[in-house]
Protein backbone atom coordinates (compact mmCIF):
# COMPACT_ATOMS: atom_id res chain seq x y z
CA UNK A 1 0.00 0.00 0.00
CA UNK A 2 1.55 3.42 -0.86
CA UNK A 3 1.24 6.12 1.24
CA UNK A 4 -1.61 8.72 0.49
CA UNK A 5 -0.16 11.57 -0.86
CA UNK A 6 -1.82 14.16 1.45
CA UNK A 7 -0.15 11.94 4.28
CA UNK A 8 3.48 12.59 2.56
CA UNK A 9 4.15 15.92 3.81
CA UNK A 10 2.66 15.51 7.54
CA UNK A 11 5.04 12.63 7.40
CA UNK A 12 7.93 14.16 6.22
CA UNK A 13 6.89 17.20 8.56
CA UNK A 14 6.55 14.04 11.61
CA UNK A 15 10.23 13.01 11.27
CA UNK A 16 11.80 16.45 10.86
CA UNK A 17 10.37 16.87 14.73
CA UNK A 18 12.18 13.48 15.30
CA UNK A 19 15.27 14.46 13.99
CA UNK A 20 15.37 18.09 15.53
CA UNK A 21 14.25 16.60 19.32
CA UNK A 22 17.18 13.75 18.69
CA UNK A 23 19.16 17.03 18.29
CA UNK A 24 18.12 18.65 20.88
CA UNK A 25 18.50 15.72 23.10
CA UNK A 26 21.84 15.78 22.40
CA UNK A 27 22.18 19.88 23.11
CA UNK A 28 21.08 18.49 26.40
CA UNK A 29 23.98 16.30 27.11
CA UNK A 30 26.60 18.73 25.82
CA UNK A 31 24.94 21.66 28.14
CA UNK A 32 25.31 18.85 30.88
CA UNK A 33 28.66 18.13 30.12
CA UNK A 34 30.16 21.52 29.43
CA UNK A 35 28.30 22.50 33.06
CA UNK A 36 25.97 25.53 31.31
CA UNK A 37 22.45 24.64 32.34
CA UNK A 38 22.36 26.71 34.85
CA UNK A 39 23.87 29.83 33.34
CA UNK A 40 20.85 31.21 32.24
CA UNK A 41 19.00 31.94 35.46
CA UNK A 42 15.61 33.13 34.09
CA UNK A 43 12.90 31.91 31.70
CA UNK A 44 12.01 34.55 29.59
CA UNK A 45 10.51 33.04 26.44
CA UNK A 46 9.86 35.78 24.19
CA UNK A 47 13.09 38.16 25.05
CA UNK A 48 15.03 34.86 25.81
CA UNK A 49 15.07 34.22 22.41
CA UNK A 50 17.97 36.44 21.60
CA UNK A 51 21.25 35.80 23.52
CA UNK A 52 22.96 39.41 25.19
CA UNK A 53 24.30 41.64 21.87
CA UNK A 54 25.87 44.35 24.18
CA UNK A 55 28.56 45.00 26.47
CA UNK A 56 25.91 46.07 29.13
CA UNK A 57 23.55 43.17 28.13
CA UNK A 58 26.79 40.74 28.54
CA UNK A 59 27.73 42.13 32.24
CA UNK A 60 24.09 42.39 33.09
CA UNK A 61 23.60 38.41 32.46
CA UNK A 62 26.82 37.62 33.77
CA UNK A 63 25.47 39.43 37.34
CA UNK A 64 22.95 37.68 37.52
CA UNK A 65 24.59 34.08 37.39
CA UNK A 66 27.33 35.35 39.90
CA UNK A 67 24.27 35.32 42.48
CA UNK A 68 23.78 31.39 41.66
CA UNK A 69 25.20 28.95 44.32
CA UNK A 70 26.93 27.31 41.51
CA UNK A 71 29.48 30.58 40.47
CA UNK A 72 29.76 31.19 44.13
CA UNK A 73 30.91 27.72 45.17
CA UNK A 74 31.92 26.39 42.31
CA UNK A 75 32.71 28.91 39.23
CA UNK A 76 33.96 31.95 41.34
CA UNK A 77 36.94 32.51 39.11
CA UNK A 78 35.10 32.65 36.22
CA UNK A 79 35.99 35.39 33.64
CA UNK A 80 33.47 37.11 31.36
CA UNK A 81 35.06 35.20 28.46
CA UNK A 82 34.55 31.84 30.23
CA UNK A 83 31.11 32.62 30.91
CA UNK A 84 29.90 33.22 27.51
CA UNK A 85 31.08 29.61 26.47
CA UNK A 86 28.50 28.20 29.18
CA UNK A 87 26.15 31.02 28.17
CA UNK A 88 26.21 29.91 24.37
CA UNK A 89 25.69 26.56 25.11
CA UNK A 90 22.37 26.80 27.37
CA UNK A 91 21.05 30.03 25.08
CA UNK A 92 21.31 27.38 21.87
CA UNK A 93 19.61 24.51 23.80
CA UNK A 94 16.89 26.53 24.79
CA UNK A 95 16.90 28.24 21.12
CA UNK A 96 16.07 24.99 19.63
CA UNK A 97 13.61 24.33 21.79
CA UNK A 98 11.74 27.48 20.70
CA UNK A 99 12.31 26.30 16.84
CA UNK A 100 10.84 22.91 17.56
CA UNK A 101 7.61 24.97 18.70
CA UNK A 102 7.94 27.19 15.51
CA UNK A 103 8.45 23.86 12.79
CA UNK A 104 5.58 21.88 14.65
CA UNK A 105 2.85 25.57 14.92
CA UNK A 106 3.35 26.97 11.43
CA UNK A 107 3.05 23.60 9.75
CA UNK A 108 0.29 22.48 11.95
CA UNK A 109 -1.42 25.67 10.78
CA UNK A 110 -0.45 25.26 7.24
CA UNK A 111 -1.90 22.09 6.97
CA UNK A 112 -5.07 22.60 9.44
CA UNK A 113 -5.94 25.10 6.73
CA UNK A 114 -5.34 23.34 3.87
CA UNK A 115 -7.35 20.42 5.48
CA UNK A 116 -4.22 17.81 4.90
CA UNK A 117 -5.06 16.22 8.25
CA UNK A 118 -7.54 13.69 8.50
CA UNK A 119 -9.52 13.46 11.68
CA UNK A 120 -7.25 10.79 13.34
CA UNK A 121 -4.75 12.66 13.36
CA UNK A 122 -5.87 15.75 15.26
CA UNK A 123 -6.13 13.61 18.98
CA UNK A 124 -2.33 12.61 18.50
CA UNK A 125 -1.14 16.49 17.09
CA UNK A 126 -2.83 17.99 20.44
CA UNK A 127 -1.03 15.39 22.48
CA UNK A 128 2.52 15.70 20.68
CA UNK A 129 1.84 19.79 21.91
CA UNK A 130 0.92 18.87 25.05
CA UNK A 131 4.01 16.74 25.57
CA UNK A 132 6.21 19.35 23.64
CA UNK A 133 5.26 22.00 26.06
CA UNK A 134 5.54 19.90 29.45
CA UNK A 135 8.60 19.34 28.44
CA UNK A 136 9.65 23.07 28.26
CA UNK A 137 7.63 23.48 31.79
CA UNK A 138 9.93 20.40 33.70
CA UNK A 139 13.01 21.84 31.84
CA UNK A 140 12.56 25.29 33.54
CA UNK A 141 11.59 23.25 36.90
CA UNK A 142 14.57 21.56 36.60
CA UNK A 143 16.98 24.56 36.04
CA UNK A 144 15.11 26.09 38.71
CA UNK A 145 16.17 23.31 41.54
CA UNK A 146 19.29 24.59 40.79
CA UNK A 147 19.14 28.09 41.73
CA UNK A 148 18.72 27.77 45.06
CA UNK A 149 20.40 27.03 49.05
CA UNK A 150 23.57 25.21 48.18
CA UNK A 151 22.93 23.33 45.25
CA UNK A 152 25.61 23.49 42.00
CA UNK A 153 23.65 21.24 39.85
CA UNK A 154 20.62 20.40 38.77
CA UNK A 155 18.65 17.73 40.82
CA UNK A 156 19.58 14.25 39.44
CA UNK A 157 15.55 13.41 39.86
CA UNK A 158 14.82 16.12 37.91
CA UNK A 159 17.07 15.74 35.07
CA UNK A 160 16.08 12.16 34.63
CA UNK A 161 12.63 13.30 34.74
CA UNK A 162 13.81 15.87 31.64
CA UNK A 163 15.35 13.29 30.32
CA UNK A 164 12.96 10.57 29.81
CA UNK A 165 9.79 12.78 28.79
CA UNK A 166 11.73 14.05 26.08
CA UNK A 167 12.69 10.53 25.14
CA UNK A 168 8.88 9.70 25.38
CA UNK A 169 8.09 13.20 22.96
CA UNK A 170 10.57 11.54 20.84
CA UNK A 171 8.99 7.76 20.77
CA UNK A 172 5.25 8.84 20.20
CA UNK A 173 6.67 11.14 17.12
CA UNK A 174 8.49 8.72 15.63
CA UNK A 175 5.08 6.11 15.92
CA UNK A 176 2.53 8.72 14.75
CA UNK A 177 5.29 9.40 11.48
CA UNK A 178 5.43 4.95 11.54
CA UNK A 179 1.68 5.21 11.35
CA UNK A 180 1.81 7.11 7.98
CA UNK A 181 5.43 5.78 6.79
CA UNK A 182 4.79 1.83 6.98
CA UNK A 183 2.45 -0.17 4.44
CA UNK A 184 -0.35 -2.12 6.37
CA UNK A 185 0.90 -5.22 4.33
CA UNK A 186 4.30 -4.64 6.06
CA UNK A 187 3.10 -5.15 10.00
CA UNK A 188 2.20 -8.39 11.65
CA UNK A 189 0.73 -9.95 14.33
CA UNK A 190 3.23 -11.08 16.59
CA UNK A 191 1.71 -11.46 20.00
CA UNK A 192 4.65 -13.13 21.63
CA UNK A 193 7.65 -10.58 19.82
CA UNK A 194 5.08 -7.99 21.39
CA UNK A 195 5.38 -8.48 24.62
CA UNK A 196 8.79 -9.00 24.82
CA UNK A 197 9.61 -5.44 23.28
CA UNK A 198 6.99 -4.11 25.39
CA UNK A 199 9.33 -6.00 28.49
CA UNK A 200 12.37 -4.86 26.82
CA UNK A 201 11.12 -0.88 26.38
CA UNK A 202 10.33 -1.16 30.34
CA UNK A 203 13.45 -2.23 31.26
CA UNK A 204 15.28 0.16 29.08
CA UNK A 205 13.09 3.13 30.42
CA UNK A 206 14.52 2.19 33.49
CA UNK A 207 17.77 1.79 32.51
CA UNK A 208 17.71 5.42 30.51
CA UNK A 209 16.24 6.87 33.85
CA UNK A 210 19.72 5.16 35.44
CA UNK A 211 22.38 6.85 32.64
CA UNK A 212 20.42 10.37 33.67
CA UNK A 213 21.59 9.49 37.32
CA UNK A 214 24.82 8.55 36.23
CA UNK A 215 25.08 12.17 34.55
CA UNK A 216 23.35 13.68 37.35
CA UNK A 217 25.47 12.21 40.08
CA UNK A 218 28.44 12.87 37.96
CA UNK A 219 29.10 9.07 38.94
CA UNK A 220 31.64 7.81 35.93
CA UNK A 221 34.37 8.43 38.44
CA UNK A 222 33.41 7.07 41.42
CA UNK A 223 33.90 3.57 39.51
CA UNK A 224 36.39 3.95 36.93
CA UNK A 225 37.03 0.75 36.26
CA UNK A 226 35.79 -2.53 34.01
CA UNK A 227 34.25 -5.51 34.20
CA UNK A 228 34.55 -5.00 38.44
CA UNK A 229 33.11 -1.69 40.47
CA UNK A 230 36.70 -0.47 42.05
CA UNK A 231 37.77 -4.24 42.32
CA UNK A 232 34.11 -5.84 43.17
CA UNK A 233 31.86 -7.45 41.41
CA UNK A 234 29.23 -7.01 44.25
CA UNK A 235 29.98 -3.52 46.26
CA UNK A 236 29.95 -4.37 49.96
CA UNK A 237 28.81 -0.98 50.48
CA UNK A 238 25.48 -2.26 49.00
CA UNK A 239 24.61 -4.04 52.06
CA UNK A 240 24.13 -1.03 53.86
CA UNK A 241 21.65 0.29 51.60
CA UNK A 242 18.68 1.86 53.31
CA UNK A 243 15.57 2.55 51.86
CA UNK A 244 14.49 3.38 47.81
CA UNK A 245 16.83 6.65 47.88
CA UNK A 246 20.20 4.63 48.34
CA UNK A 247 19.54 2.94 44.96
CA UNK A 248 18.91 6.79 43.24
CA UNK A 249 21.58 8.73 45.33
CA UNK A 250 24.27 6.86 46.32
CA UNK A 251 26.88 6.69 43.15
CA UNK A 252 27.91 3.48 43.64
CA UNK A 253 24.82 2.01 43.99
CA UNK A 254 23.85 3.60 40.34
CA UNK A 255 27.00 2.04 38.87
CA UNK A 256 25.55 -1.60 40.38
CA UNK A 257 22.22 -1.18 39.14
CA UNK A 258 22.94 0.56 35.53
CA UNK A 259 25.88 -1.88 34.66
CA UNK A 260 23.12 -4.39 35.98
CA UNK A 261 20.49 -3.70 33.33
CA UNK A 262 22.84 -3.49 30.63
CA UNK A 263 24.04 -6.67 30.83
CA UNK A 264 19.90 -8.15 31.71
CA UNK A 265 19.52 -6.08 28.24
CA UNK A 266 22.31 -7.04 26.08
CA UNK A 267 20.78 -10.86 27.19
CA UNK A 268 17.17 -10.05 26.24
CA UNK A 269 18.16 -8.42 22.94
CA UNK A 270 19.83 -11.31 22.14
CA UNK A 271 17.12 -13.33 22.57
CA UNK A 272 14.99 -11.12 21.09
CA UNK A 273 17.10 -11.11 17.77
CA UNK A 274 16.61 -15.22 17.61
CA UNK A 275 13.14 -14.67 17.87
CA UNK A 276 12.87 -12.77 14.83
CA UNK A 277 15.53 -14.16 12.69
CA UNK A 278 12.95 -16.71 11.29
CA UNK A 279 10.75 -15.02 8.28
CA UNK A 280 7.72 -13.55 9.58
CA UNK A 281 6.31 -12.02 5.80
CA UNK A 282 7.34 -8.63 6.64
CA UNK A 283 10.11 -6.97 4.76
CA UNK A 284 10.30 -4.28 6.94
CA UNK A 285 10.28 -6.45 9.73
CA UNK A 286 13.30 -8.78 8.35
CA UNK A 287 15.29 -5.61 8.39
CA UNK A 288 14.77 -3.99 11.57
CA UNK A 289 15.35 -6.87 13.25
CA UNK A 290 18.72 -6.25 13.33
CA UNK A 291 19.51 -2.70 14.45
CA UNK A 292 18.54 -2.89 18.22
CA UNK A 293 21.49 -5.80 18.67
CA UNK A 294 23.91 -4.33 16.56
CA UNK A 295 22.82 -1.05 18.30
CA UNK A 296 23.05 -2.62 22.02
CA UNK A 297 25.85 -4.04 21.24
CA UNK A 298 28.00 -0.38 20.14
CA UNK A 299 25.90 0.59 23.16
CA UNK A 300 27.95 -1.32 25.51
CA UNK A 301 30.91 -1.01 24.22
CA UNK A 302 30.55 3.00 24.67
CA UNK A 303 29.11 2.50 28.09
CA UNK A 304 32.37 0.56 28.93
CA UNK A 305 34.30 3.01 26.99
CA UNK A 306 32.90 6.47 28.96
CA UNK A 307 33.34 4.49 32.31
CA UNK A 308 37.18 4.24 31.69
CA UNK A 309 37.76 7.51 30.33
CA UNK A 310 36.31 9.37 32.70
CA UNK A 311 39.74 9.36 34.29
CA UNK A 312 40.53 11.66 31.78
CA UNK A 313 38.14 14.47 32.67
CA UNK A 314 39.44 17.82 32.71
CA UNK A 315 37.30 20.72 34.28
CA UNK A 316 35.85 22.96 31.61
CA UNK A 317 37.34 21.37 28.65
CA UNK A 318 35.62 18.91 26.13
CA UNK A 319 37.66 15.21 25.85
CA UNK A 320 37.84 11.64 25.49
CA UNK A 321 35.07 11.07 27.93
CA UNK A 322 32.86 13.58 26.58
CA UNK A 323 32.70 12.44 23.61
CA UNK A 324 32.10 8.98 24.78
CA UNK A 325 29.69 10.40 27.03
CA UNK A 326 27.71 11.81 24.35
CA UNK A 327 27.71 8.98 21.43
CA UNK A 328 26.60 6.87 24.37
CA UNK A 329 23.54 9.20 24.51
CA UNK A 330 23.14 8.83 21.09
CA UNK A 331 23.08 5.73 20.66
CA UNK A 332 20.86 5.12 23.56
CA UNK A 333 18.14 7.11 21.13
CA UNK A 334 18.47 5.49 18.28
CA UNK A 335 18.14 1.82 20.47
CA UNK A 336 14.99 2.88 21.78
CA UNK A 337 13.37 3.89 18.09
CA UNK A 338 14.94 0.84 17.14
CA UNK A 339 12.66 -0.63 19.66
CA UNK A 340 9.44 1.15 18.79
CA UNK A 341 9.83 0.86 15.54
CA UNK A 342 9.83 -3.02 16.33
CA UNK A 343 6.81 -3.12 18.56
CA UNK A 344 4.99 -0.93 15.47
CA UNK A 345 5.55 -4.23 12.79
CA UNK A 346 5.07 -6.59 15.06
CA UNK A 347 1.64 -4.94 16.59
CA UNK A 348 -0.85 -5.54 13.52
CA UNK A 349 -4.25 -5.96 14.71
CA UNK A 350 -5.21 -8.84 12.36
CA UNK A 351 -7.96 -11.27 13.16
CA UNK A 352 -5.38 -14.03 13.56
CA UNK A 353 -1.77 -14.47 14.16
CA UNK A 354 1.49 -15.28 11.65
CA UNK A 355 3.21 -16.71 14.44
CA UNK A 356 4.32 -20.32 13.54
Amino acid sequence: MKMEATSRPVAIWLLTGVAMVVIQIALGGITRLTGSGLSITEWNVVTGALPPLTAADWALEFAKYQQTPQFRLLNFDFTLQEFKTIFFWEWFHRFWARLIGMVFMVPFLYFLWTRQFRSSMIRPLLILFLLGALQGAVGWIMVASGLTGDAIYVKPTRLALHFVLALGLLSYTFWFALQLLVPADQRVGLPSVRKRVIFILTLLVVQLAYGAFMAGHKAATAAPTWPDINGQVIPDLLSSANGFLFWIENKIAIHFVHRGLAYILLIAFVLLTLQLHRPHGSRWLQRAAWFPISLVLLQVLLGVLSVLCSTSIVPGQWGLFEWMAQLHQLVAMLLLLSLVLLLYLCSAKASGSTES
